[in-house]
């Protein structure tokens, strides 16, 4: 009985498709060819091939649909299957932020939890298999006059691209299509690798380069998980457009001018790694791969130009909780990680420290008054899942070492409970974490800006599916902030639209084209 279960559990996961926003009782009326040539194997092989061949492709099958598994919750968090060549790094990450929100033994609970489940499906699916095979011989007229016929239907659904639910083709070939995933993942380090060596503006020389913001201090700011379901959602946009609205009324009451389009991430739900290292080089990274061979190279990036053009450049890494030395292609004159930022007060879940003292120790060690241009790229984190608690809003001059946090925390639920949110209080949270990193760079701009700052802020990518909802576009806000008039009228001719909040008819840019409009805009 337990083993018919399986065996019925086993069909059911070699039909699932790998996207959990395309799971509908529909998509599971698919014909597996991996299934069909697995029972075939049992069926023709003579006996001792059959006792070696048998164990084997029970193993195969179990791999396959521990891999469906990882790819359905991958579609939940990341709106995309995962590549298995290319997206384990991802689950490290996913076990760090495990780690930062709910604690190490979380993590390795977690951990452990789930590579004894993959060790019982691995063990389940084998003695599923065995079980069918035997079933198959014990009845192999009939079980070849099935799997033949099923062939022929798989074959002419494939050929006739037969889809009962759009992109989930009854045809299934799951095993197939993950061998192409792996042979893709090696071709594109060859494609990578020749559009990391095209570069119009690494023989640039310095007195050619970003001339038009000469002794400007330009601060590149990452909003974590602003998306373009922020502005655009009705229910989202009810909070977050009025307090874009009313900051670039406080900004434009302060003589300063904004300028705002839309950036198309490589990524979404995650990988915010990806979204910075893409504006930043001005290559599409949209993988673990070409990230660390980006990394390792000596691609001319963003940094780099403003380094060789005579700015300090400096990181502010909130999130960095460890050495980071693959930074070393940036060229930045000074790395500071979270430990180096000396902050005394609580976590906020993931966030190592609120997005206010990240601003505020920044510009005591690096805008005090008398300081060199400065460059900086500063990811902020506050709006990083699980999005609560939010920090509240202090008088910058009562930041101080954050300890004043302590007494200053915006919601009193353990990371337990947190993570065990419904739908809408996850969405009301996400509002609150954007309207309050919003709030902060306006707030800084406000009380620290000038006719010498230029603040470009941006989000990194779209909000997970929990929020953003399945296959939704890849579009992030990126705006561009200055008091001096010049500034803006560099960028003229992108037709950007006024103000701090993109309307539906603004520009829309892959991200890796940021750089090179950028450099071009600003060179003489």
């Amino acid at each position: 009985m337990l083993l018919g279960a399986a065996v019925v559990l086993l069909l059911a996961l070699l039909v699932v498709p790998n996207e959990l926003g395309r799971l509908t009782p529909a998509a599971l009326l698919r014909i597996p060819i991996d299934g069909l040539a697995a029972v075939a194997l049992a069926v023709l092989l003579p006996t001792r091939f059959r006792r070696v061949a048998v164990p084997v492709a029970g193993v195969l099958l179990g791999v396959l649909t521990i891999l469906k598994i990882i790819s359905l919750g991958f579609s939940a968090v990341l709106d995309r299957p995962f590549h298995p060549v290319l997206d384990w790094p991802f689950l490290v990450a996913g076990a760090d932020y495990l780690r930062q929100s709910s604690g190490p033994a979380a993590m390795w609970a977690a951990v452990a939890g789930a590579l004894l489940l993959a060790l019982g499906l691995l063990l389940l699916v084998v003695a599923a298999y065995r079980h069918a095979t035997r079933l198959a011989l014990r009845h192999r007229t009939a079980t070849t006059r099935t799997v033949a016929t099923l062939t022929a239907a798989w074959a002419a659904c494939a050929l006739a691209g037969v889809q009962l639910v759009p992109g989930v083709p009854v045809a299934a070939r799951d095993s197939y299509d993950q061998v192409i995933q792996v042979r893709t993942g090696a071709q594109d380090e060859q494609v990578f690798g020749a559009l990391l060596s095209t570069d119009a503006y690494r023989a640039t020389p310095a007195g050619d380069l970003l001339t038009a913001l000469r002794g400007k201090d330009v601060v590149v700011a990452f909003v974590e998980s602003y998306g373009r379901v922020a502005i655009d959602d009705p229910e989202l946009s009810a909070q977050v457009g009025p307090a874009l609205d009313a900051g670039n009324d406080r900004l434009r009451a302060a003589g300063y001018t904004a300028r705002s389009a839309w950036l198309t991430s490589p990524t979404t739900g995650g990988g915010s790694w990806l979204a910075q290292s893409t504006l930043l080089s001005g290559v599409w990274i949209d993988n673990q791969q070409r990230y660390t061979t980006m990394m390792a190279s000596d691609r001319f990036t963003l940094p780099a130009a403003f380094g060789r053009a005579g700015w300090r450049t400096v990181a502010v890494m909130p999130a960095t909780t460890t050495a980071w030395p693959e930074g070393a292609v940036y060229g930045y004159d000074q790395l500071y990680t979270a430990p180096d930022l000396g902050y005394k007060g609580p976590r906020y879940s993931f966030a190592t420290m609120p997005d206010q003292y990240t601003l505020h120790t920044f510009q005591q060690r690096e805008r005090a008054p008398g300081h060199l241009p400065v460059m900086a790229v500063i990811p902020l984190i506050s709006s990083h899942s699980p999005w609560e608690p939010v920090p509240k809003t202090l008088p910058w001059d009562a930041v101080g070492d954050g300890s004043v946090y302590d007494t200053a925390a915006g919601s009193d639920d353990p990371a337990e409970i947190v993570e065990k949110r419904d739908r809408d209080r996850v969405r009301h949270a996400y509002r609150n974490a954007i309207t309050y990193s919003v709030d902060t760079l306006v707030s800084y701009v406000e009380t620290y800006g000038g006719d010498d700052l230029v603040l470009v802020f941006l989000g990194d990518h779209q909000p997970s599916p929990s929020v953003s909802g399945q296959r939704a576009s890849r579009d992030a806000p990126i705006t561009i902030v200055a008091r001096d008039p010049a500034i803006l009228a560099r960028i003229t001719s992108w037709s950007w639209q006024d103000g701090l909040k993109p309307g539906p008819t603004a520009p829309v840019w892959r991200m890796d084209t940021f750089r090179d409009h950028f450099l071009s805009a600003y060179a003489r």
